[in-house]
């Protein structure tokens, strides 16, 4: 039987956006988003913003809301900690909130920096009343996502996926250095 290939998961995702009606993206640049953040600012029927940090996306957001659009917030788990105090917001307010989030911090991580936070980006969430989704698989990005837009949208709620770094991939010292 020949089975044509899946797309990688960021075109899947990307697919999985348009069809939950999302009309607006937040991200910072971010080498795990890389692909679909290329897909998003192609689209013309998308409203691509490069935010300075993860905490804007909050407001972006809340707003787009308010506008009668759908968004999502693309950020490292880095980032996730700039968002903390913003998200009191999502949860008070009860609009929805939809982030991706490339991790980092995790097995195999080089940069000790991303560790902490790494590994506490669950936990954090969850305190502040985030519903937390994690995908570790290629093949489970898309329907997870798919998952999590339907719970945000569907009863106000905040919704995190958290892309496994296994899924982006591990970076060097030395990678880094030739970039």
């Amino acid at each position: 039987m020949n089975r044509k290939p899946s797309p990688p998961w960021p075109d899947q995702v990307y697919g999985t956006l348009k069809d939950a009606g999302v009309r607006q993206v937040g991200y910072v640049p971010d080498a795990g988003h890389k692909r679909l953040i290329e897909l998003c600012l192609a689209d013309r029927e998308l409203r691509s913003v490069v935010l300075s940090t993860e905490e804007e996306g909050i407001g972006l957001a809340a707003g787009a809301w308010l506008g009668g659009v759908r968004a999502t917030l693309l950020m490292q788990s880095s980032g996730v900690g700039n968002c903390i105090n913003a998200l009191g917001m999502t949860r008070e307010c009860r609009f929805p909130l939809l982030m991706l989030v490339t991790m980092r911090g995790q097995v195999g991580e080089f940069n000790p920096w991303q560790v902490p936070m790494g590994q506490a980006v669950p936990a954090v969430l969850a305190a502040m009343g985030v519903v937390v989704h994690e995908a570790d698989a290629p093949e489970a990005i898309a329907p997870t996502v798919d998952a999590a837009a339907r719970l945000a949208f569907g009863s106000y709620q905040s919704v995190a996926v958290l892309i496994s770094q296994a899924v982006i991939g591990i970076k060097s010292f030395q990678e880094q250095a030739t970039r």
